[in-house]
């Protein structure tokens, strides 16, 4: 039987896929008992849903929290929501992306590319030396965000600092705080958009073409306002970590747990594009989205009702039998290997899903040349952020024999 509890416990955003199986198969459009909350399982619901952005809108009307029950309740903003990049719809997501995406899909990644390997071998090697360590934070953590800083321009970062800012947005949109500790996150935003207000009134032209500079340009020509800058920009900056971080941890598990698996790729590098598909596939990033309901709807033949939450349950998605075969497991001869949800779909597509391929691919790499073997430290579980929102790692212990 399905119950309110089991959105949030802890056991199941641990291992949420017997979960997921079951709501796909007993309630695809599940509306989440006592609550306004309504999560979609199936990948052909999930591709409906994302179609119909005018019964499924982006724009962020609430906040999930954990109440003293451990069930989900909203904080709901009202009125106040400031739709942007990603939690809006067209015209205004159309404007927004339009003042990012050539930067980020184009020139600045091309210049980066060279970089992100260079910058990933040498995270490897200082790894290496100590023979045993914390993946999550000798290289899954600090890659991701040096690169996406970079990317969009900032000046004079602080890794470590910018790191706290992106976990805290997703952990702020991930469900599991309690009320005041929503209250505590949402606080602290306010230093790191100040931060980003001062980067963006601080760039100038003639400094390099970037998507800060882009980003300056529209404000300067008013297509965009500095509220909305600033938010488009703290969104690429924990959006663009946050994707990265997740996919590099969790396909460095999955090969520490094969050795066989690391070994084809060592011998066969040119599968390990598809392996990066199958480890997005299989341990999406972001497990969901949140979609608000602005009108009365239906989907799969399940009425919603109008302010009702919806949760596009993506990582559920990615694991229907109706549309993979065999969907547990990593399959390096998969036919289409990018169809999948793991970074959205429809206008809505990850804006840098580009990017998180390259560095996945880079520091993947990087770690299957640099070693002979590696495996996770013995006695040293693995563990997930406790999160509805993302599937990323809170510490990956991997021990490594150096080539």
């Amino acid at each position: 039987m399905l119950t309110a509890s089991m959105l949030l416990d802890p056991a199941v955003l641990q291992n949420p896929y017997d979960f997921y199986g079951t709501l796909r198969e007993q309630a695809p459009v599940w509306v989440v008992p006592g609550t306004d909350v309504v999560a979609i399982s199936t990948f052909a619901l999930l591709s409906e849903a994302v179609a119909r952005p005018e019964d499924f809108s982006s724009t962020m009307r609430c906040l999930l929290y954990r109440d003293q029950d451990g069930l989900p309740a909203r904080l709901d903003f009202g009125q106040a929501a400031m739709p942007t990049l990603a939690t809006a719809d067209p015209p205004v997501h159309t404007t927004h992306r339009r003042a990012v995406f050539p930067e980020l899909v184009a020139r600045r990644m091309r210049t980066l590319e060279d970089d992100i390997r260079a910058l990933s071998a040498a995270a490897v090697k200082q790894a290496l030396d100590n023979g045993s360590f914390d993946f999550m934070a000798t290289i899954g953590n600090v890659v991701p965000i040096t690169v996406v800083a970079r990317l969009i321009g900032f000046r004079d970062i602080d890794p470590m600092q910018l790191l706290e800012a992106a976990f805290d947005s997703t952990t702020m949109v991930g469900g599991t705080m309690s009320m005041d500790e929503l209250n505590t996150l949402v606080a602290r935003t306010e230093t790191i958009e100040a931060w980003i207000a001062d980067q963006i009134a601080g760039t100038t032209e003639g400094e390099e073409e970037g998507i800060l500079l882009a980003v300056r340009r529209a404000l300067d020509a008013g297509t965009l306002q500095i509220g909305e800058a600033t938010i488009i920009l703290h969104t690429l900056l924990s959006a663009g970590g946050e994707s990265t971080t997740s996919l590099l941890g969790n396909a460095v598990r999955m090969l520490a747990e094969d050795p066989r698996l690391q070994q084809r790729l060592r011998e066969k590098p040119q599968e390990l594009d598809v392996f990066v598909e199958e480890a997005l596939r299989l341990e999406s990033p972001f497990r969901q989205m949140m979609r608000s309901v602005p009108h009365d709807t239906t989907l799969g033949g399940a009425d919603i009702a109008s302010g009702s939450t919806v949760l596009l349950l993506f990582a559920a998605g990615n694991r229907d039998r109706a549309q993979f075969d065999d969907p547990d497991r990593i399959d390096l001869t998969r036919d289409s290997p990018k169809r999948h949800l793991a970074f959205g779909h429809g206008i809505h597509f990850c804006v840098g899903a580009a990017l998180a391929r390259i560095e996945a691919r880079a520091v993947l790499g990087a770690i299957l040349e640099q070693t002979r073997e590696f495996a996770l430290e013995p006695d040293r579980a693995p563990q997930w952020v406790d999160s509805l929102l993302v599937r990323r790692h809170a510490q990956l212990h991997v021990c490594a024999t150096p080539r």
